[in-house]
């Protein structure tokens, strides 16, 4: 590096900071909100609706293109207001860094701003410190540092100088290097900068988390299909234009008539609906503790077959909990609490998270009893004995040496082991079976350290030569434990067919215990210097298997996403530190914490206001809903509109005049679509968010094949009815026959939205909310007032004869019919 341990000079310091740069994670600017506007409109359907509009203003017909005009100004609108909190990932990092660092500059400490910090400069830490950068430690003393923002551990790792004598699997591992974005937890220590900025390791997951997102199922499933109906419109307008013209000569005529099919053909509500179905789902959600950050993630959401979480704080409750406290036989013994409980109280150093677990245990009762006690002496923690140790007077006046560490340190120092008041010494084959206890432990994912004494007569003061010869006394086992309705939401998501994977930092045997506890299954288990070596393929097929994914880096997260995502699920993923901001970006659904990092929370889609599995079943139950809505919008607007358009193709061949008038395709549309704007409050039959509900493009064509054209059998029969039964054919009674077909449509397309939009028997088992149906109504009144209203003239409607209306019943009556034959049909095949 380049350095010295007097630091680099401020001359050196100001040369390598015009190389490298501040020491910022990311310098993405926010984006205004001329850009995310344009965002907003570079979607297929809003493009299509502003060409037809521009070209109905450019021809004349102001109405038309007025209100597609209205329907993309109110879906761009209402998307724009949702969202216009931009992603201000970057400058949360930013935030996040804006404090100083005790550096060693010209051989001098001084407290410099984060930013200022170059490659080979001398820092100092102590308790409390963020880690400017990228560090490599050169000494330290009882250094302790919390990597939890980046790993998801919950518990401080130990650091050391020391040269790494084995070969991690991940760069946190290393013990002897400290990373930007965690924090010194106890000790101190020093070290030279190695990489600063987005040279960092946080700093490649700012780089991850900036710039384009990938397209959502949603997303993907919308713009599908958009080109769906593009690709119908592509074959029917040229066709319509083309007949028309051909057959009635009239070729502007027919140029009108065929921008009238385009439109006609076009969902032009579907923005608005789905924009407002969304915001809708917002509002609902926000009382379900939910906030949706992102519109489009609550389709996702209510989609999601698979959620990814991280473990800690999601399952558990994020704090460290003393579990245990048993004798050398794993029985409990209140008197290795005591000790253990008397050590954590006397010793003078930074109590770390295993004593506070001591002295916040429930489980202890003996306060007054420590009062008997006297502390004389103690031995501090250090890393090459691994233990600490106090030397107490008891309440009968003994000295008594109480001794706390790692096991396999402890065992060492160990003559005899204490078990159920007789002594017992210490042989090779009794050792065995005591560290088999303890190894029993340790499998289970605690966290475990052992207790030992000594009594000194006589002594008032202590050394490190003074620990042996001790009594083994038992074990004090530590463990974040899982919250008490983990288990319940897991088995709730599991109703609703959302799988749950783990994909943790962790350590792999604390990670098993947890999945145990909360009841899923724990192998096969994928570490992540597995996911290193596997290829993409190998990920899939691994993916689709495990349930439990342990020390994985932010980068193996991302991939394992990438990789369900790849299978075809619609994956969310859970998570609140800085290391799970890619995987936040990369799923379907990012959902992160209301006390989440900063970073985590604005990768985020949605943001719980709980920390807490069960907050998610009632969120889950609304995206559903919300999908459920957008696709009847989609499936009766599309089918109807194809069907309408295949009895127009028809029609143009054979008829000496136009079907319907150009203003009369647009006047039934219109009224049509407002016959839909309730849509997004309508309720939804309980059987249609039991199961996620992915986009399926193949489902959606089956629908429109199949239903479309039942509304052109009916329309045939109507025209059969005008032509010969009230002698429509001549070019002069063109308006009866425009005005019988318009009614009939309108009727059948308004009624027909209660046979679609359940799949059970409609009005019977399942009946639509008050203001569809009020609506469905009003729009039927509406449209058999038309004929006889004074519009009729301007419209080109003329009065229809009496036995027009019973024909007219029976042709609704074997439309509804038919329909719901046919859709229960397909229901049985599984086609839709």
């Amino acid at each position: 590096m380049r350095t010295s341990p007097g630091g680099l000079t401020q001359a050196e310091a100001d040369e390598r900071a015009r190389t490298t740069g501040p020491n910022e994670v990311a310098q993405e600017r926010k984006q205004g909100w001329p850009v995310r506007i344009l965002k907003i409109i570079r979607n297929p359907l809003v493009i299509l609706l502003t060409t037809l509009s521009t070209v109905s203003f450019l021809t004349g017909d102001v109405r038309a293109g007025s209100v597609m005009a209205t329907m993309v100004a109110l879906s761009v609108g209402l998307r724009f207001w949702q969202e216009a909190r931009a992603d201000a990932a970057a400058q949360k990092l930013k935030a996040m860094i804006h404090v100083t660092a005790t550096v060693v500059r010209d051989g001098a400490p001084r407290e410099i701003p984060l930013r200022d910090l170059v490659p080979g400069d001398m820092i100092k830490l102590a308790a409390g410190d963020m880690i400017p950068g990228d560090v490599r430690l050169l000494s330290s003393k009882d250094l302790f540092v919390s990597q939890g923002s980046l790993t998801g551990e919950s518990l401080p790792v130990e650091k050391i100088s020391d040269r790494e004598t084995e070969q991690q699997s991940s760069p946190t591992e290393l013990t002897n290097t400290c990373f930007m974005g965690t924090s010194v937890q106890s000790g101190t220590a020093t070290a030279v900068v190695v990489t600063t900025g987005v040279q960092t390791y946080l700093g490649s997951m700012a780089r991850s988390i900036t710039g384009e997102r990938a397209p959502t199922s949603f997303d993907q499933g919308l713009n599908r299909f958009t080109w769906l109906m593009m690709q119908f419109m592509a074959v029917m307008v040229p066709l319509v234009f083309l007949i028309n013209g051909f057959t009635k000569h009239d070729w502007k005529g027919a140029f009108f008539f065929s921008m009238a099919v385009a439109v006609g053909l076009t969902p032009e509500m579907l923005p608005m609906i789905v924009s407002v179905c969304l915001s809708k789902g917002a509002l609902a959600m926000s009382r379900k503790k939910v906030i949706v950050k992102r519109l489009n993630s609550i389709q996702n959401f209510g989609g999601m077959d698979v959620l990814c979480t991280d473990k800690t704080g999601t399952l558990t409750e994020d704090r460290v909990v003393l579990m245990k406290h048993c004798n050398v036989a794993g029985r409990e013994s209140n008197e290795v609490l005591l000790y253990g409980y008397l050590i954590s109280y006397f010793q003078t150093g930074l109590k770390n998270l295993l004593d506070r677990a001591i002295l916040d245990s429930p489980d202890f009762h003996g306060k007054v009893i420590v009062e008997t006690y006297k502390k004389l002496d103690e031995i501090p923690f250090d890393f090459t004995r691994r233990m600490m140790s106090v030397l107490v007077e008891g309440a009968e006046g003994q000295a008594i040496l109480l001794t706390k560490g790692a096991p396999e340190e402890v065992f060492l120092r160990c003559s005899h082991f204490e078990l159920d008041g007789k002594l017992s010494a210490m042989d090779p084959e009794l050792v065995v079976g005591l560290k088999r206890e303890y190894d029993t432990l340790s499998n289970d994912g605690f966290r475990v350290l052992a207790v030992a004494s000594k009594e000194l007569a006589g002594k008032l003061i202590c050394a490190k030569e003074d620990e042996r010869e001790l009594v083994l006394r038992g074990y004090v086992a530590f463990l974040d434990p899982p919250k008490d309705t983990a288990a319940r939401a897991l088995a709730a998501l599991h109703k609703y067919g959302v799988a749950v994977k783990i994909l943790t930092g962790d350590n792999p045997l604390i990670s098993r215990k947890v999945c145990k506890d909360v009841g899923l299954l724990p192998d096969p288990m994928v570490l992540g210097g597995d996911v290193e070596k596997m290829s993409d393929p190998e990920l899939a097929v691994i993916a689709e298997k495990a349930t439990l994914f342990a020390r994985l880096s932010p980068a193996h997260k991302e991939r394992v996403i990438r990789a369900l995502r790849g299978n075809g699920h619609v994956v969310g993923f859970m998570g609140d530190g800085i290391n799970d901001a890619p995987a936040l970006r990369a799923a379907d659904v990012g959902i992160s914490v209301d006390s989440a990092t900063d970073i985590a929370k604005e990768s985020a889609d949605l943001i719980l206001l709980e920390k807490d599995l069960t907050v998610l079943e009632g969120g889950v139950v609304e995206g559903r809903k919300v999908f459920a809505n957008i696709v009847k919008y989609i499936r009766m607007g599309a089918s109807s509109n194809f069907g309408n358009m295949f009895s127009v193709l028809g029609a143009s061949a054979f008829l000496p005049f136009l079907p319907m008038a150009p203003i009369q395709v647009l006047t039934n549309n219109l009224l049509y679509d407002f016959s839909q704007v309730p849509i997004p409050a309508d309720s939804v039959d309980d059987e249609q968010v039991t199961r996620p509900r992915p986009w399926d493009i193949g489902e959606i064509r089956r629908f429109i094949l199949f239903i479309g054209p039942i509304s052109s059998i009916f329309d045939y029969t109507t025209f059969f009815v005008m032509l010969w039964i009230f002698k429509a054919w001549d070019p002069s009674r063109a308006s009866l026959f425009q005005t019988g077909w318009f009614v009939e449509s309108l009727m059948t397309q308004t009624l027909i939205i209660h046979i679609i939009r359940t799949n059970k028997i409609p009005f019977l088992q399942s009946r639509a909310s008050w203001a569809l149906t009020l609506t469905t109504l009003s729009i039927m009144a509406f449209g058999i007032f038309l004929p006889y209203s004074p519009l009729a003239p301007a419209l080109g409607f003329t009065h229809l004869p009496p036995l027009y209306w019973p024909i007219l019943m029976g042709t609704l009556l074997g439309y509804m019919g038919l329909t719901q034959i046919v859709k229960m049909w397909l229901l049985r095949k599984h086609w839709i």
